[in-house]
């Protein structure tokens, strides 16, 4: 049974898929800690609040709305997928444009 498993781990790539899977959180985190840490505070100077962009709110009939947090959340995602865009780009999973042919 166990030699089963390990032919299943080096024929279905697992090790790379957990060695990714680390890797991604790790940049993950990376990417958090830049979005909320210089990001946010300096987004949050130019909209007028002193405690950085995820404390800007707007209140409409009674609601609070947090703008600022879903502002950050949706920088946050999009310098992850930009991040993990470069690193497939370096590493050649991404392909290059085809050009077709001219009739």
């Amino acid at each position: 049974m166990s030699q089963g498993f390990f032919d299943f781990v080096r024929k279905q790539g697992v090790m790379g898929l957990a060695i990714g899977f680390v890797l991604g959180g790790a940049v993950s985190k990376v990417v958090t800690s830049l979005v909320s840490d210089l990001l946010n505070p300096l987004l949050g100077l130019v909209l007028g609040s002193t405690e950085g962009l995820r404390s800007v709110s707007v209140a409409l009939f009674g609601a609070q709305f947090m703008v600022g947090n879903f502002i950050a959340t949706v920088i946050d995602f999009l310098v992850i997928a930009l991040v993990a865009y470069y690193i497939f780009k370096i590493i050649g999973i991404v392909p290059a444009k085809k050009t077709l042919p001219k009739n």
